[in-house]
C-alpha cells in the first residue's frame, strides 16, 4: 500500500512534532534524498525496492533546544503543515489532493509529571488515494486502537508506579501559585520509552507498522475486467446463487422437521435426515461435484492419445452435438477425470453430469452419465443414435496404445471400447469447431496450455454466433427464410453445426436470455423494430 504511518505528539511548547514513520519504497532513495533532519533523528532500514523504511525521532529535546531550532528557520514552521484533532480522542479523517488524505487517531499517555497528567499523541496514515483511504477506514480504525490500547498499558503502569512512589497532585497544590512551565527548570520532556518503560519500543512500532502497510495493502485489490463477463461466468454465478438458495431452504426444512419429528426410542427403526440428498443423480445440480486432485486423463490431447485418433472423433462429436455419453467403469476416479476433461469443450451451461450411478438415468437428466460395468443399458439407448458408450475393460496385455502415448502406466492395465448406433465416419464434416479442435491436438508445437486457450477462445466464438442465432429466432421471431441466410454469414450453414448451435442455445445464462427479453418488450425497443 502506498501510504505512509506515523506517531505524532503534541508537545506543550513546540506543538506537532513526527516522532516516528514507516512508510513503502518502491525504488531506491537517490543521493542527497534525505529528509533533511539533524543527526541522531533517524533510521533506515531495507532501502532496496520494495523494502519497508523507518524513520524515526527518539531524541528527547529540552525546550531551549526546540525553541532556538524553530525560530531561526526562515519561512513556514513544520508545525503549519500538521492537522490534529485536539481535545479529545478518536478518529478524524482530512486531506486534500494536492497535500494528500490522512487518517488520524488521537489519543493519550499517562504522564505523572506532564501537565494534566497526560500527553497528547497520534497515529495517522497517510496516502493520496482518498477511496482507498475511506474503504480502509474500518480496518485502520481496529488495528490502530490496538496498538494504542498496547501502549496506554504500559504508559498507566508506570504511572501508577510513580504516584505511587511520589504522588505529583499535592506537591503541586502546594505550588499553586507557581508558574507550571517554570518548575521544569529547563528539563526536557520524556520520551516515550520511558513512559513505557520499553526499551524496544520503536522497534516494536516499526513491526505493527509495516505489517499495518503490508496487510492493508492486501486487503483491498483491483481487478481489470475486459467488457462484459463471458456466459460461462453468468452462468456460474447463477449455480452458486441456486446452490445458496438450496442450501437455505434445506437449513430451513431441517429446523422446522425438528420441530415437528416425533420421539423415536432407541432400538426403533427410522430413517435418518440427511442436510444434503443422497440421490447421485442431483449432485450436478447441487453442484458439489468437483474433480479429483489425481486426474487420470491429463488433457484432452493425452485422452486422444489412449482413446486413438477415431475413437476420440467419435466421442468428441458426440460431446459437441450433445449427445448422452456413457463410461462404463469399476473405476469411479477414472470416470470422474474423463467427464473433467471432456466437459471443457461445451459451455458451463451445456454440462449436466451424473458422476457415477448405481442405474441407467435418462438423457434429459444428463448428458454424461458414469455407470459401473454390471448396470444394464436400455436396448433402445444401445441402438440409439444419440447414445455414445464408452466401456474399460481390464487389458489382456500391456502394449494396447498407440504409439506416441505418454509416459504413464496408470491406463495401461485398461482396454477402451467406443461404440454408438450411429457412428461417425472418418470423412465426414463435421462441425467446425471440432476441426479446429483436432488441429489444435495434432499440433505438437502447442503446449496443453496453449490449447486450453485455443478452446477457450473456439467456446466464446461460437457462443456468441449462439447468441446471434437466439435473439434473431427466439426473440425477434424471424422466419426460416431469413435464419438459413443469417447461418450462412455465421458460417454455420452445414447441418452438423446447425444442430451444435442449437444445443449450445440450452447453455445461454438466464440472466443474459431475461435482458434480451425485456429490451424486446420495452417501447423505445418497439418503436425502434418499426
Amino acid at each position: 500500500m502506498n501510504a505512509i504511518v506515523a506517531l505524532c505528539h503534541f508537545c506543550e511548547l513546540h506543538g506537532p512534532r513526527t516522532l516516528f514513520c514507516t512508510e513503502v519504497l518502491h525504488a531506491p532513495l537517490p543521493q542527497g534524498a534525505g529528509n533533511g533532519d539533524s543527526p541522531g533523528q533517524g533510521e533506515q532500514a531495507e532501502e532496496e525496492e520494495g523494502g519497508i523504511q523507518m524513520s524515526s525521532r527518539v531524541r528527547a529535546h529540552s525546550p531551549a533546544e526546540g525553541a532556538s531550532a524553530e525560530s531561526s528557520s526562515p519561512g513556514p514552521k513544520k508545525s503549519d503543515m500538521c492537522e490534529v484533532c485536539p481535545g479529545r480522542e478518536g478518529p478524524i479523517f482530512f486531506g486534500d489532493e494536492q497535500h494528500g488524505f490522512v487518517f488520524s487517531h488521537t489519543f493519550f499517555i499517562k504522564d505523572s509529571l506532564a501537565r494534566g497528567f497526560q500527553r497528547w499523541y497520534s497515529i495517522i496514515t497517510i496516502m493520496m488515494d482518498r477511496i482507498y483511504l475511506i474503504n480502509s477506514w474500518p480496518f485502520l480504525l481496529g488495528k490502530i486502537r490496538g496498538i494504542i490500547d498496547e501502549l496506554q498499558g504500559k504508559a498507566l503502569k508506570v504511572f501508577e508506579a510513580e504516584q505511587f512512589g511520589c504522588p505529583q497532585r499535592a506537591q503541586r497544590m502546594n505550588t499553586a501559585f507557581t508558574p507550571f512551565l517554570h518548575q521544569r527548570n529547563g528539563n526536557a520532556a520524556r520520551s516515550l520509552t520511558s513512559l513505557t518503560s520499553d526499551d524496544n519500543l520503536w522497534a516494536c512500532l516499526h513491526t505493527s507498522f509495516a505489517w499495518l502497510l503490508k496487510a492493508c495493502g492486501s486487503r483491498l485489490t483491483e481487478k481489470l475486467l475486459e467488457g462484459a463477463p463471458t456466459e460461462d461466468t453468468l452462468v456460474q454465478m447463477e449455480k452458486l446463487a441456486d446452490l445458496e438458495e438450496e442450501s437455505e431452504s434445506w437449513d430451513n426444512s431441517e429446523a422446522e422437521e425438528e420441530e415437528k419429528a416425533p420421539v423415536i426410542p432407541e432400538g426403533a427403526g427410522g430413517r435418518e435426515l440427511t442436510k444434503c440428498p443422497t440421490d447421485s443423480s442431483l449432485l450436478s445440480d447441487c453442484g458439489t461435484w468437483q474433480p479429483r486432485k489425481l486426474s487420470v486423463f491429463k488433457s484432452l490431447r493425452h485422452m486422444r492419445q489412449v482413446l486413438g485418433a477415431p475413437s476420440f472423433r467419435m466421442l468428441a462429436w458426440h460431446v459437441l452435438m450433445g449427445n448422452q455419453v456413457i463410461w462404463k467403469s469399476r473405476d469411479v476416479d477414472l470416470v470422474q477425470s474423463a467427464f473433467d476433461v471432456l466437459r471443457t469443450m461445451l459451455p458451463v451451461g451445456c454440462v449436466r453430469i451424473i458422476p457415477y450411478s448405481s442405474q441407467y438415468e435418462e438423457a434429459y437428466r444428463c448428458n454424461f452419465l458414469g455407470l459401473s460395468l454390471h448396470v444394464p443399458i436400455p436396448a433402445h439407448v444401445l441402438a440409439s443414435e444419440f447414445v455414445v458408450i464408452v466401456e474399460v475393460h481390464t487389458a489382456t496385455r500391456s502394449t494396447l496404445h498407440p504409439a506416441g502415448y505418454e509416459d504413464d502406466q496408470s491406463l495401461s492395465k485398461y482396454d477402451f471400447v467406443v461404440t454408438s448406433g450411429s457412428p461417425v465416419a472418418a470423412d465426414r464434416v463435421g462441425p467446425t469447431i471440432l476441426n479446429k479442435i483436432e488441429a489444435a491436438l495434432t499440433n505438437q508445437n502447442l503446449s496443453v496450455d496453449v490449447v486450453d486457450q485455443c478452446l477457450v477462445c473456439l467456446k466464446e466464438e461460437w457462443m456468441n454466433k449462439v447468441k446471434v442465432l437466439f435473439k434473431f429466432t427466439k426473440v425477434d421471431s424471424r422466419p426460416k427464410e431469413d435464419t438459413q441466410k443469417l447461418l450462412s454469414v455465421l458460417g454455420a450453414s452445414e447441418e452438423d453445426n446447425v444442430k451444435l448451435l442449437k444445443f449450445w442455445m440450452t447453455g445461454l445464462s438466464k440472466t443474459y436470455k431475461s435482458h434480451l427479453m425485456s429490451t424486446v418488450r420495452s417501447p423505445t425497443a418497439s418503436e425502434s423494430r418499426n
